[in-house]
């Protein structure tokens, strides 16, 4: 079985990295972070096939410690693998910074030089990434994120900081990093020597922008209304944000109205996708008796029993369908038919609804028709 060792593997990338590969069934995973001995990485670059070399420093107590923990601990690897006569397929996570003369950039860029070096000597195949700024889940808030930052801030309550609303920030999103890795790790081309790994499409976005859109988000639990997730950076942000609530904060209430029929509440809302509604319905109750022009809708008994019935508005045509909860079956709502549905159970009824728009108040393209007058 194949063994993958992990440097880094109890920080942000590292433990992406580590929970896919601990999915699969053909290797085996290996980390090693701060706190493991350093005796014990000789014994365990002995026995790994690939190495993710994605341990290092990028924010230190002393500027010293960028070189120490980067191109230092780097070449300590290296000269580890020429003692032990290994020449392993090296994946080394890097940073674009290292195109830049900070202290930071300077060692990420020294650690490359050294990796090179090994390479070129051994005929070992290395490959570096040089990341842009990495985000979503278990990225550390307040510590090199601003994106970690903001979702952490943004769903604690905390204000979101913003110095220059202008400023342009290039992300790119973890479990693309990750996937990029593996297939690297993966590739049956072994390409002996050194190189640069294709750049993984990011994002580009200014700082104002971003901080508007996750502290847009918790408005979702007000009105209901989903951001555009058709967009992938919309989407990749969100779930982003996701992953900063607390456990206690995962449950939100939605509003009910009641009435003599039953409750009815609304779950979800898209621009693009419409929205979802559900109601609960006492024995015996009908809802409805009204038709769209434009409007479509599809309904599902989720639980209880329900007559489902449409009539075309033209020909007078009635269609009923029975349908039961324990069938999962959708009926869809076309325009042109006035419909009903009746609770014809002896407990109460729950109904899942689709509609293709948001419910507008000045424009509700509902109209009162009774199907049996």
């Amino acid at each position: 079985m194949k063994q993958v060792l992990v440097t880094g593997s109890a920080g942000f990338l590292g433990r992406n990295v580590m929970q896919v590969l601990s999915q699969r069934k053909d290797l085996k995973p290996i980390g090693f972070d701060i706190g493991d001995h350093e005796s014990d990485l000789s014994t365990i670059l002995s026995q790994a096939d690939v190495l993710v070399h994605l341990a290092g420093v990028n924010r230190p107590e002393s500027i010293a410690e960028y070189e120490t923990g980067n191109a230092r601990f780097t070449a300590d690897i290296c000269d580890a693998l020429r003692r032990l006569g290994r020449t392993p397929r090296i994946i080394m996570s890097s940073s674009i910074q290292a195109e830049l003369d900070n202290p930071y950039g300077i060692s990420k860029r020294n650690a490359e030089i050294v990796l090179q070096q090994f390479a070129e000597e051994t005929g070992s195949e290395a490959i570096v990434f040089r990341f842009k700024n990495i985000f979503g889940k278990w990225s550390r808030p307040n510590y090199n994120s601003v994106v970690a930052t903001f979702c952490f801030n943004a769903t604690h309550g905390l204000p979101l900081t913003i110095y220059d609303r202008e400023k342009e920030l290039e992300l790119v999103y973890v479990d693309d990093v990750v996937d990029a890795v593996i297939r690297e790790m993966d590739s049956s081309h072994y390409a002996p020597g050194f190189r640069f790994a294709e750049e993984i499409p990011g994002f580009r976005v200014k700082l104002g922008y971003l901080a508007d859109m996750i502290a847009g988000f918790g408005r979702i639990r007000e009105d209901g209304i989903l951001p555009d997730l058709t967009d992938g950076f919309t989407k990749c942000m969100y779930s982003t944000y996701l992953s900063y609530l607390d456990g206690s904060d995962m449950v939100y209430p939605l509003a009910q109205r009641t009435d003599a029929r039953g409750s009815l509440a609304e779950f979800v809302k898209s621009p693009h996708a419409g929205q979802i509604f559900l109601s609960r319905t006492k024995p015996g109750i009908t809802r409805g008796n009204h038709y769209h022009h434009t409007k479509v809708e599809k309904f599902m008994v989720i639980e209880g029993h329900a007559l489902i019935r449409l009539k075309h508005l033209v020909t007078g045509e009635i269609v009923e369908h029975e349908v039961r909860g324990e069938e999962f079956s959708v009926v869809d709502i076309p325009p042109g038919y006035t419909h009903s549905i009746q609770n014809t159970g002896d407990s109460e009824m729950i109904v899942l609804f689709w509609a293709n728009e948001i419910f507008d108040p000045s424009r509700p393209d509902t109209f009162y028709c009774e199907v049996r007058p």
